[in-house]
Formats: C-alpha cells, structure tokens, sequence
C-alpha cells in the first residue's frame, strides 16, 4: 500500500528533467540580485523540504529515546550514533536496526524518513514525527497496515525509479536541481529542499547574463497553467474522465485539485489563482486574517456573511480537516459548506 503522504512521485518537473548540473546556479546566486525573495524563500516550509536526517533542525529531537508500537507486537526505538539517526525495531523474538538517512518535510506538521535499502528498492519508514505530539506515530497512509513480519514494519518498500510509485519523484519534488541515482542506487540532489530554480528553471545562463527571456517567471502563467504548475508536485488537477474520491479526507491536501473545483476559481476569469493568495517567496503563514479576509472582499461585498460576527473567511468557507490526528488541512474547494460538512460544499 503506497503512503498518501509521499505524492512526490506524480510528477517530474519539465524545468529540470532537460537540465544538466551546471546549469544550475544555486539559490545562493540569486540572493545576489533578489536579496528580499530569497531571504522570505528560506524561511519557507517549501525551502525545508528535505534534509539528511541529522541535519533537520528538529533532529535533536528525533534521537531522544523516543518510542512507537505497532501493532499487533512491534516495538520501535530511535537514537542517535555521531549524529546519524537509526530505529531500532523488534517483536518477540528478532531485532532488526536501520539508519533513517532522508527526511521529508519542514516539519510544520511532521516528518517522514527515508532510507536505501539496496539498488533496486527505498524503504519510506512506518514511523514519522510529529512536533504537535513532540513524539512519533504511524506515518500517514501506514497506520492501518497490519505488517506480518519484522520487515514489513519497518515501512513502506518504494522502487527506485518506477514512473508511477518511483522514489525518484519524491526527491525531485523535495528538492532543487536533477537528481541522480549512483551504481548502488544512492541518491544525490543539487539542492536540499525547494528552491529558486525548482519554480524558476535552471538560471545559470541567467545569472551569467540577466534577461527576462532567459528565466522562467510562473507570474506570467494564466490561473489554469499555473494550476497544472503548482500540482507538479502539489498533484494536479484531474483530467477529464479521472474520478477523484470527494469523501476521502486525505485528498484535501492535494490543493490545486480542490482549488480547480472552486465556483470562485471557475468564474474568476482567471483572476483566481495560487498567487492570489500565497506569495511563494514567503512562508504561507505569514499572512494575518484580514489580508485574506481583504482578497475575498475584492470580488464579494463585505457585508454578504450571514455570520454576525466572522473572524474571517476561511474558517467558514475554506474549513480544516484533518484525515488523521494531529494533522490538518485547508480545503482549498473554496464553497459554502453545510453544518459539520468539511469536504465538499453544498455550493
């Protein structure tokens, strides 16, 4: 069973599967010229999006005698050896110890390990961390495995480079350049993480020589195509004919697919995008209320709520759901829901 957590797999960047290394300049050479997006960039959620495991800034708290069970009799322990993260897994009668070499994710919500287990196959570890729960749980889409051996819960087997469930996706969407597999199948990314040239194509030539026609500016992208952009890795919309499963709640997290349902995307003329409402060179945080309260306003009258006193629009029109404890998602299906309804509005 694939984990819904690791959807990197569904899409290779057309910006980088052309481009070799040296074409890539680093984001370090486009703080030179745009100083202000690339200091905002790094503090995003996108900018952490894969490390080596000890070198998360949450691994102090990875190694610290934390425990997890599986059941029906699997016990978990995770430490740390100069700095290398291992789990060290056993049921009654056999012991087996992995070293937790990647980790997915900033760690906003949590963090999911990855790790070689020879040429032909990655493992996706069957425990993530979660810093709400400052502990570790079964890693999303992995909880309701019932394993029948010590190796199966470990995790999740991934092959290498298979198009549909390769791991080689995973690290392409959580990274920032070409990445290439060794002789024993050992990864290496140009960037950790998500950065200038994930969105803006390799810029090496632009930095040699700076020119609009020479980098790729996602602005220009009409609301559609920037849809399609973002879903590279977000997941993109559904093509015609495809079903996609409304009453499943991890799907929320594919926001470009629930964005493309929107009556507010649909009829905006394409005024409705995913720049209206998050700048991608800052963390999607940053934003207050009543600025998004504000882009609502824009094209519906302050005074349309029903609600006599709406702390703001999102809470009502864009709710939380939350397809596993502690995590939660915004349902990007922009709609008027009915009582208790988080998944689909009723218009």
């Amino acid at each position: 069973m694939l984990s819904v957590w690791t959807i990197g797999f569904l899409a290779v960047s057309t910006l980088t599967a052309a481009a070799a290394p040296s074409d890539y300049a680093g984001a370090a050479a486009c703080t030179a010229c745009h100083a202000a997006q690339a200091s905002g960039q790094t503090k995003s959620a996108h900018a952490s999006a894969l490390f080596h495991a000890g070198d998360h800034p949450l691994a102090g708290a990875f190694g610290k005698g934390g425990r997890f069970g599986r059941p029906p009799a699997y016990r978990f322990e995770f430490f740390s050896t100069d700095g290398a993260l291992h789990a060290r897994i056993r049921d009654s009668s056999d012991v087996m110890e992995l070293p937790m070499e990647w980790a997915f994710g900033a760690g906003r919500k949590a963090v999911t390990f990855v790790t070689r287990v020879n040429k032909d196959w990655y493992v996706e570890h069957s425990a993530s961390w979660y810093p709400a729960l400052n502990n570790w749980a079964a890693t999303p889409g992995q909880g309701d495995i019932r394993p029948a051996s010590l190796a199966q819960a470990a995790g999740a087997l991934y092959p290498i480079r298979d198009p549909a469930t390769g791991v080689a996706g995973c690290f392409e969407c959580h990274s920032t350049g070409p990445v290439f597999f060794g002789a024993e199948s050992q990864v290496t990314v140009g960037e950790t993480g998500v950065h200038c040239e994930a969105c803006h194509g390799a810029g090496a030539a632009h930095v040699k020589k700076p020119a609009r026609g020479n980098i790729v500016n996602p602005a220009k992208l009409s609301a559609a195509q920037l849809n399609e952009f973002c879903g590279r890795c977000h997941r993109p919309p559904a093509v015609p004919g495809a079903v996609t499963d409304w009453t499943q709640a991890w799907n929320v997290r594919h926001e470009p697919v629930y964005l493309s349902q929107s009556v507010c995307f649909r009829r905006s003329g394409g005024k409705v995008s995913c720049l209206t409402c998050h700048d991608p060179h800052e963390p999607a945080t940053t934003k207050p209320a009543a600025f998004y309260n504000a882009v609502c306003t824009q094209c519906h009258a302050a005074d349309v709520c029903r609600q006599p006193q709406p702390a703001n629009c999102i809470d009502c029109h864009m709710p939380l759901v939350s397809p596993q404890a502690p995590l939660r998602f915004t349902n990007h299906w922009i709609g008027v829901y009915g009582d208790g309804a988080k998944l689909k509005p009723v218009r």
